[in-house]
């Protein structure tokens, strides 16, 4: 019975160390997933990255990781005039295969979604463009609302607010475009095209890891939340 008991505290003891260890090497890479993505995807601040499952250590020696979860605030899509802020990122990667000395990461299928707030859409628009939340339409489609002021030779300052449907388009754009623009009655023709070519535009979500898609786009009263999807994505390589 004491030699049970002594072997018994030994497994204890060593199951123990091993979670430990377990543990201490997780933490390690997660942090230094942070570091990287920081790095390479020139983020304001680290995001956040969370390995699921467990033992980590059975998943390293496997070279495929069940689940990662990131989060990311404050990322810049695109550059110069074409840039559009991202307030807030979330992704799931499920089966990311680790490669080339765990210097490239591929997940076999990944989830995410944006949040866009509705300043940040306002500076990305065209200038003279305010950019708010509409609402719901029919059958519960989201909404925004646009509002334009413009000067037109020979008629003076044009204020128009229109509701604007947004949708996403080629998988990597989303795109706003107005039904109908109210109150053009004794206006010029060429009014309506005015304010057509500042309310209805489009911006690409650039620096989307290959492989990855957006699939649709919801409006709510803090901004639009863009969900995303894909097969194969390439995290590093």
């Amino acid at each position: 019975m004491r030699a049970l008991r002594i072997l018994l505290i030994i497994v204890v003891i060593l199951g123990g160390l091993f979670v430990a260890a377990d543990r201490i090497a997780l933490h390690f890479a997660e942090s230094e997933a942070a570091d990287k993505a920081q790095q390479t995807q020139g983020l304001s601040e680290k995001p956040d990255v969370s390995i699921e499952g467990f033992p980590f250590l059975t998943q390293v020696a496997s070279k495929k990781l069940d689940d990662v979860k990131v989060t990311a605030n404050g990322i810049t899509a695109g550059t110069g005039a074409a840039a559009l802020r991202i307030e807030r990122f979330t992704a799931e990667l499920h089966g990311v295969r680790l490669g080339d000395g765990f210097a490239s990461a591929v997940a076999d299928t990944a989830d995410g979604s944006a949040l866009v707030t509705y300043a940040d859409l306002t500076k990305a628009a065209p200038q003279g463009v305010t950019v708010t939340y509409g609402g719901t339409g029919t059958g519960g489609a989201g909404k925004v609302k646009l509002t334009a002021s413009l000067d037109v030779p020979g008629v003076g300052t044009v204020k128009r607010s229109v509701v604007s449907q947004i949708t996403v388009k080629g998988g990597d754009t989303i795109s706003l475009k107005a039904d109908s623009i109210p109150d053009l009655d004794g206006l010029p023709a060429s009014v309506e095209t005015l304010i057509r070519e500042q309310i209805d535009f489009s911006r690409e979500l650039l620096g989307l890891p290959e492989g990855i898609k957006l699939k649709s786009v919801d409006t709510g009263p803090d901004g639009i939340a863009v969900a995303a999807t894909g097969t194969n994505v390439v995290l590093s390589n």
